[in-house]
Parts: C-alpha cells; structure tokens; sequence
C-alpha cells in the first residue's frame, strides 16, 4: 500500500519531535533522579547497616550493580520505595483464597513447625504471619538506626504512619519495605492471566514471568482499609513489578513508559496524587494487549500508542475505575477523592486535545 508522501513527512516530524522530548526532557529527568538515588541510597544503606547489627534478621538487599539498585522502584522524582527482602519462608504456605483483593496470607503448614520459623514471633496464634507485625519490629529498628546513622542530621522518620518512611534532607521520601519473593509461584487471583483470545504476550514471556513469580510486601493496603482489622494486620500486599518490567522489554514500549512518566511529572502531578506512574505503567500493559502485533510498537508508532493510553487514562477517570494489570478486582483509584478524580480528568483531556490537535505540541509540553 502506498502512503502519501504528506502523511511521510508528518510521520518523520513527530519521530523527531519524540527524540527530542526523549533527548531533552525524559533524558534530564532521568539524569536528576540517577542523581537523587546515588544520594537515597547511601543515607539507606547506611541507616540499613545499623538496623542489621541490631537484628540480623533484617538483611540490607540494597546492592548497587553498575548504578542500578536491586529492589529500588521510583515512585515519583522526589520519592523512592526499596523493597528489603527477607529470609526463610520455608515453613510457611502461600494462601490466596480472594478474600483481600491485591493481597494474601502466609500460614504456617503445619503447627507443630512454628520454632522452626526464623520469624517465630510474629505468628500469631492463628498460625498466620502478621505483615504487621514484622513491620512495627522493623519501624522500631530503623527509628534507633536514624538516631546513630552517620546521616542522623538529615534523615527523619515520618510518625504518623505503620509504614517505615524516611524523609532526606526534607524533600525526599523513602519508604523501606519488607518483603519475601515468591519464585515458582503464581497467586490464584492472577490466574485469568494471560488472556487466551490476546496474542500477547509470547509464551516464552508468559513462561518467565510465572517463573520469575512476584514479591509479598509488608505494607499498608488501601483495598483492606475498613475491612476486618485482625486479618488486615496479617495481610501481605501482592506486587508483580518485576514480570511488569519483564512485559515492557522490546519495541518502544520503555520509551513510551519513560515519556508517560515525564508528561505525567511536568502536568499531570495534581493535589490528591489521582494519576501516578504506576497508573501510567499499568494502562500502558493495557495497551499492549490491545495492541498485540511487535511491529505496533516500532517507533513510527509511538504517537499513536501514547494518544491511545491517555484516552484510556481519561476513560479511568471518568468511570472513577483504574483495573490492576494482574489483579482486575484491585482498583488503583480507590481511596482517592471523586474532586481530585474529576479534576484530574479535566487536566488529561486538556493535555490530550493538544497533543491529538497540534503536531509540534511536544515543543511546549
């Protein structure tokens, strides 16, 4: 089929203007946030070798492999996760019965191997380990820690939370989380996935992913709040953040994420938080469903791909429903105000006409 040369030359003009977004303003981005988690880390792990001569139960997994940080997840430019992975789940079964959607729990497999358990007293007399628990022990660690680090001028621990929360030089938040990875697992609430009629992604991808498992993360759950305390405190949030990097390699698909990422930052960072990047990531994989075939994500394509996502995005917003990826019956948006929802969709609609009605928007933007 022949395509008119017009069409050509608006096709190569918004290639170019997305290298140049890419080259200009993701890529500065991405140099100040290299910059602030070189600076993260070492307050981290420096208040983390402290919380390790305490209890050596709490084993810093913050390992540094060329500039990248195992564990380490950029919630915002100015606000990181780092996951803590802990040992030994051994004696303990994975239970996903869809009581607590976006979590599970850990019980022990058989009573009489309770002393058996490196975490033996944070099981409550049910046999469940408490997530929160093992989290209120780790909070008492690393507010001793934050007092005797070398940072301690700097680094504060934010109180009004279960979480463990630092915040660096007052404008940097650092939520620490333990966790325990769950490889050769996959959770029954996720097990609609893939969708058979979705020729995406390959079964080898698929194969790895399930391989590669998720991570259980001692954390608060907004799904939970409201529901029975007793089990909430037990509950264990599901996280799949490494089989989502695994689904986005190939194409332009971290490009498209690294450019979503940086309109979300420069227009889209509203009172209330409603659009996240993980609300981003997610509608991302949506799109690579609905768009299965490799050679819709080549770059010629990119335009296309990111208009597609924020019409999604403003879909979400309108309906006041955002489905996690894996976990359909988890909604992203919940907890979050109808006001800032609806505002929010307002400022998506606004940076979408521009970008669906002026070629050279990315200029501005």
């Amino acid at each position: 089929m022949l395509v008119p040369p017009e069409m050509i030359a608006v096709q190569s003009k918004l290639i170019y203007q997305m290298n140049k977004y890419c080259a200009d303003r993701v890529q500065a981005r991405k140099a100040q946030i290299h910059k602030t988690i070189q600076e993260v880390c070492r307050v981290v792990q420096d208040v983390l070798k402290e919380v390790e001569v305490q209890e050596p139960r709490f084993i810093s997994s913050l390992n540094d492999y060329n500039g990248r940080f195992d564990g380490l997840e950029v919630v915002s430019p100015t606000e990181f996760e780092i996951i803590i992975y802990l040992n030994q789940m051994g004696v303990l079964n994975f239970v996903d019965d869809g009581t607590l959607p976006g979590c599970a729990v850990l019980k022990l497999s058989d009573g009489r191997k309770r002393s058996m358990s490196l975490w033996v007293e944070f099981i409550t007399a049910s046999g469940y380990l408490s997530a929160r628990k093992i989290r209120s022990r780790f909070q008492t660690l690393v507010a001793q820690a934050c007092d005797k680090c070398a940072y301690r001028d700097s680094v504060k621990m934010i109180a009004d939370t279960t979480e463990v929360k630092l915040r660096i030089r007052e404008r940097i938040i650092v939520q620490i989380t333990p966790a325990f990875k769950c490889a050769g697992l996959w959770p029954r609430s996720a097990s609609h996935w893939p969708l058979p009629q979705i020729p995406w992604p390959h079964p080898n991808i698929v194969s790895e992913v399930k391989t590669e498992g998720f991570d259980m993360l001692s954390k608060e759950c907004i799904a939970l709040q409201g529901k029975n305390s007793a089990m909430e405190g037990d509950a264990w949030v599901l996280s799949f953040t490494e089989a989502e990097n695994k689904l986005l390699q190939g194409g332009c698909r971290r490009r498209c994420l690294s450019i979503l990422k940086t309109l979300r930052d420069r227009h889209l960072d509203l009172p209330g938080n409603p659009v996240t990047s993980y609300i981003m990531k997610t509608l991302l994989l949506y799109e690579c469903e609905k768009h299965p075939r490799e050679m819709e994500w080549d770059e010629n394509c990119m335009g296309d791909r990111i208009n597609g996502i924020f019409l999604q995005l403003i879909s979400c917003l309108q309906c006041r429903r955002c489905p996690h990826y894996f976990l359909p019956n988890m909604d992203l948006f919940k907890g979050k105000s109808p006001g800032a929802l609806e505002n929010a969709s307002k400022q998506v609609w606004r940076l979408t006409r521009i970008m669906l009605t002026n070629s050279r928007c990315l200029e501005e933007l």
